[in-house]
């Protein structure tokens, strides 16, 4: 969206990065297999470099689920079988 509002398309987006158009279409698509490298250069051309720092900021949500401790399932103790061992 942020290329379309901008009236860019994805060969200019691909010439300004070093990317292929190819991978500008995975980046657009979701796809996990692309290279994070690639997201930044592509957020950086679009002047969204600064929103990546909101990704690592506070997070409200998982400091209040740290401080109450959430309790894990333990998994119960290996138990050994008498006939697998050998005499």
């Amino acid at each position: 969206m942020a290329r379309l509002r901008r009236r860019l398309s994805a060969e200019q987006i691909a010439e300004r990065t070093g990317l292929s158009r190819k991978t500008i279409y995975r980046i657009e698509q979701g796809n996990p297999t692309v290279a994070i490298g690639s997201y930044l250069q592509t957020l950086f051309v679009l002047g969204l470099a600064k929103d990546l720092l909101q990704v690592a900021s506070s997070d409200p949500l998982g400091r209040k689920l740290q401080d109450i401790g959430l309790i894990t399932p333990q998994r119960a103790p290996k138990q050994n079988n008498a006939d697998d061992e050998e005499p």
